[in-house]
């Protein structure tokens, strides 16, 4: 079947679901929170008995001193008597879905980030934009979109971010206007204040799903194709240095992650993050995290000195999150004495741009090497590297995988082993794609030999279509 009769299947298939009605218990659990980007605009007497409501709430300790999500749930009844007995006090009539809906709201600002809260709680969510308190976008399989959602005040967000960080052992003020840190429940958040937001306060929330992506999923996803899984596979087994690159938001942790999680479980395995997004499936793992400079500017610990103690630990093997800076001299040092099997992200277009960043990183460490020695260092330290990027349509993809092979006239030699070629059905302008071997099958496979792995020849011929 060819691709163009596959999506017009897909197409067809698409509008005779959004033709069914919806099921019962899904209209029954909308009833429970109306969808966020699908509220009605909320007016002026809905906002004031909602924030008489959270005044009056402030007042009464049951509801701040609730130490559980089922003591929390118990008090929700009590929260909407609070709202019909205002609502009559100000001669304002609420349906009881508008009830319910502030009952759950008002818990939202005692117990959580106020209006964000259900974005939190919303797994199709990837980030959370807050561009001020009243323009909030969301990121949804790959694409951003404006909600209806917003904050009643620039001071309402700022005391939702001082909650933010509150668990977090951070603060954000005129002297510290801008804080990166990782939330409890695993987040990334970067949060930046006036003077240096010109237009209000700004909060980016970069969330990860609460069950790491396995490697059936992301074949089925089509982010690789079996064939591609099965070499990577080959390749972290046998004690292969890969590198991850890719822009921001293109699926290097996820890569990583899916990766690291190759690693045979009998190896003791050092992580280094600056902030801990690696979610290890091994038990024999350390896992170190970088710490900013306090206010004073002092007690920073940068990744190249954990990576310098993490040499002294008896790694098997490192992981770093993100290559940055001048740590990537120890990192390729590391993988030339020992420490096969690393793997590290770092951010770049294409793999050559890759090799041109490391060079870059190099002479920015302040270490004196001339060049042809560190394309020497590069290709002996490297065997391969992966390049995802998020297409047009917001699908994430390892466009390329790439083997070091040496170097030649000076310069690093790379041969590509898979690629993905992007193609438009001009029917329908939908995107869809081919994953292709090139036929030349690596060098690196002596490696994977000498590690007891034989590649079968299957691995490095077929072409498939995906959508």
């Amino acid at each position: 079947m060819g691709i163009r009769e596959r999506l017009r299947q897909v197409e067809i298939s698409r509008q005779t679901e959004a033709a069914k009605p919806a099921p019962e218990e899904k209209r029954v659990a909308e009833t429970e929170r109306e969808p966020v980007g699908k509220r009605k605009a909320q007016n002026n007497s809905f906002l004031q008995i909602k924030e008489r409501c959270q005044k009056m709430a402030a007042e009464d300790n049951a509801f701040y001193e609730a130490d559980s999500k089922e003591t929390r749930n118990e008090l929700r009844p009590r929260l909407e008597e609070l709202v019909r007995e205002v609502a009559a006090e100000m001669g304002y009539p609420l349906t009881e879905l508008e009830v319910r809906q502030l009952g759950l709201e008002l818990l939202d600002e005692i117990y959580g980030l106020g209006p964000i809260e259900p974005l939190m709680a919303d797994q199709t969510v990837s980030d959370i934009l807050i561009n001020g308190y009243n323009k909030i976008y969301v990121e949804r399989r790959g694409k951003l979109e404006l909600t209806d959602v917003s904050f009643i005040s620039e001071e309402h967000l700022r005391n939702k971010v001082d909650r933010m960080l509150y668990s977090t052992g951070r603060r954000v003020d005129e002297s510290s206007p801008l804080v990166d840190a990782r939330l409890p429940d695993g987040s990334r958040i970067n949060i930046i204040i006036p003077p240096l937001s010109v237009d209000g306060i700004s909060v980016s929330i970069r969330r990860f799903p609460e069950q790491h992506l396995r490697p059936k999923d992301m074949i089925a996803f089509g982010t690789m194709t079996e064939e591609m899984f099965q070499f990577l596979d080959y390749g972290v087994k046998s004690g292969l240095n890969i590198l991850v690159c890719g822009g921001t938001g293109s699926g290097k942790t996820t890569t990583l992650n899916m990766l690291s999680g190759l690693i045979p479980v009998n190896e003791r395995t050092v992580t280094i993050e600056d902030s801990a997004e690696l979610r290890m499936q091994q038990d024999h793992v350390v896992r170190l995290e970088t710490r900013p400079p306090n206010a004073e500017g002092q007690g920073e610990v940068s990744q190249r000195e954990l990576l310098k103690n993490a040499l002294r630990m008896r790694p098997d093997r490192i992981v770093l999150g993100e290559v940055r800076g001048g740590e990537v001299l120890d990192m390729l040092q590391a993988m030339n004495t020992g420490h096969d099997g690393s793997l590290a992200t770092l951010h770049a277009n294409s793999p050559r741009d890759c090799i041109a960043r490391l060079e870059l990183m190099i002479n920015l460490s302040g270490v004196e090497i001339p060049p042809s020695s560190i394309r020497k260092q590069i290709a002996s330290a490297i065997d391969l590297i992966i390049y995802v990027n998020r297409g047009r349509d917001g699908k994430r993809r390892v466009e390329s995988i790439t083997e070091v092979v040496g170097v030649e006239d000076e310069n690093v030699v790379l041969q590509e082993v898979y690629v993905f070629e992007n193609k438009i059905d001009p029917i329908n302008e939908r995107m869809y794609g081919i994953f292709r071997a090139t036929g030349l099958r690596p060098s690196c496979g002596k490696k994977c030999e000498s590690a007891g792995i034989t590649m079968p020849e299957t691995l490095f011929n077929f072409s498939k279509e995906v959508i």
